[in-house]
């Protein structure tokens, strides 16, 4: 072999050598190039997202929506006259709130469907208990002004009356009355400057002379409605208490006030709350206006999907980045340590495949559930990369090798999906084990000059020969 072989042999495989330096940096790149079809992914995502949303409120639509429910309260016209030649004489309702409130619902769900998607749409039948003390009322009137008793009204308030399943009805001193549109005010506006203001229809009754000054009557109150997604009551009586139970295993309390006790269960849940006058912060009566701060003394139960199909694929899209990092980080230790080179277009083909898994994993979910559907789509697609490997480095141990390995990552990357709090940690403890690992396997490659990868006994071999990339 002549000098000018040598040369050009030594030359060749210093630029071999040399090149897996300029490798792992485009490797990164390709890395970081993948997220963006992964983006799109995302974008798809929640379109999807988007269209289930449409779903629930065309359902929702017809069975009542979110229902949120005023407990029995009395309302009472008021007139403020004229107060000089040419004024206007002003009218409102005055409110005032039971002394104490008592209600009891009992709710049955069933998950209703179009197409792939489902809304879970409840039943509920509400009984509504209050005792109203009339001694002192009215103690926040306007100057001047003078209630109409005679058109005094018990309202119940429903934020959806579509909803309606059965007549409601207000009994009281042993009769009973029909709750039709009131009379006084048809709807009551509550929610703060923060909060969407939210309109509740009122139902009312006149009881006949029952509610007088200084007067002291209890009345009770029975609605059949459904709704979907989520039932709620606001805390209508000075004292109120409030329980619920439900056939929904998964429900989510939430509101201006937790319950004090809860029991959930494979059949179903019961909670009970108690909220006592120092801690609604809303008046006892008052002008209907006033009354915004009501919305806050929401008591909530919400109908949950454990499995959102939708949420757990966009979390697992968000960590795009660190799945392709990892897989392409393990295809480059395996050509380090085999020293049979990849070329970029390969490592194309693997972040192709990781995409497609996305891709497979919301058609799946949606159908079967994420949990199933990512059982489905990643082993499929872990039994592709871990092929692949063995045709790449032309190595049946090297298949086997990386079946373990992608298995390893795809059990890891799936427990960083469901661990939701730690998932930061696990994922940050994660990848600083992962680059350990690289670190270690290419710890005896001469990145310069040599041409030469050393082991861990400090031999010596030269890289394969292979495409230059």
């Amino acid at each position: 072999m002549d000098s000018s072989t040598v040369r050009q042999t030594g030359l060749r495989e210093k630029i071999q050598t040399r090149s897996m330096g300029v490798k792992l940096i485009v490797v990164c790149t390709m890395a970081l190039a993948m997220t963006i079809p992964a983006l799109l992914v995302g974008n798809l995502v929640d379109d999807r997202t988007q269209r289930a949303a449409e779903v629930v409120n065309e359902i929702s639509g017809h069975v009542g929506g979110r229902q949120v429910f005023l407990g029995p309260t009395l309302t009472i016209p008021y007139n403020i006259p004229a107060q000089y030649p040419g004024d206007l004489s002003r009218r409102g309702v005055y409110l005032i709130f039971p002394a104490r409130g008592e209600a009891a619902l009992n709710t049955n769900t069933e998950d209703r469907r179009r197409s792939l998607f489902k809304v879970p749409v409840f039943r509920a039948d509400l009984k509504f208990d209050a005792t109203f003390d009339l001694a002192g009322a009215p103690a926040s009137l306007p100057a001047g002004a003078e209630l109409d008793w005679q058109r005094a009204e018990i309202v119940i308030g429903v934020s959806d009356v579509r909803g309606a399943l059965a007549d409601a009805t207000v009994s009281a001193g042993g009769k009973a009355w029909t709750l039709l549109p009131a009379g006084t005010t048809s709807e009551l506006t509550i929610g703060g400057e923060k909060d969407t203001p939210r309109k509740l229809a009122l139902l009312g009754a006149r009881l006949d002379g029952l509610a007088k000054p200084n007067a002291q009557f209890s009345v009770t109150s029975t609605l059949r409605f459904s709704g979907a997604q989520r039932i709620a009551v606001l805390a209508y009586g000075k004292t109120t208490h409030v329980s619920v139970k439900g056939d929904w295993a998964s429900p989510g309390f939430d509101g201006g006030f937790l319950p004090i006790t809860r029991a959930v269960s494979r059949d179903g849940f019961s909670a009970q709350w108690s909220v006592p006058f120092i801690a609604r912060g809303v008046p006892a009566e008052g002008l209907a206006g006033s009354m915004a701060e009501l919305d806050a003394t929401q008591l909530g139960v919400s109908f949950i999907e454990v499995a959102d199909p939708y949420q757990s694929v966009n979390r697992a899209v968000k960590y795009a980045l660190l799945f392709l990092g990892l897989l392409f980080l393990s295809y480059f230790v395996f050509e380090v340590t085999t020293g049979k080179r990849v070329h970029p277009a390969q490592y194309i083909l693997v972040g192709m495949a990781q995409i497609i898994f996305y891709l497979l994993l919301l058609s799946l979910a949606e159908r079967i559930g994420f949990d199933w559907g990512f059982g489905v789509a990643g082993t499929a697609t872990v039994v592709l990369l871990s092929v692949n490997a063995g045709w790449v480095f032309v190595s049946r141990l090297q298949g086997i090798r990386a079946l373990v390995i992608f298995s390893l990552l795809y059990v890891m990357i799936y427990q960083l999906l469901r661990l939701e709090d730690n998932a930061l940690l696990v994922g940050a403890i994660a990848s600083f084990l992962t680059v350990t690992a690289a670190m270690y396997f290419t710890r005896g490659m001469d990145w310069y000059g040599s041409g030469l990868v050393t082991g861990a006994t400090g031999s010596a071999r030269p890289m394969a020969d292979g495409n230059v990339s």
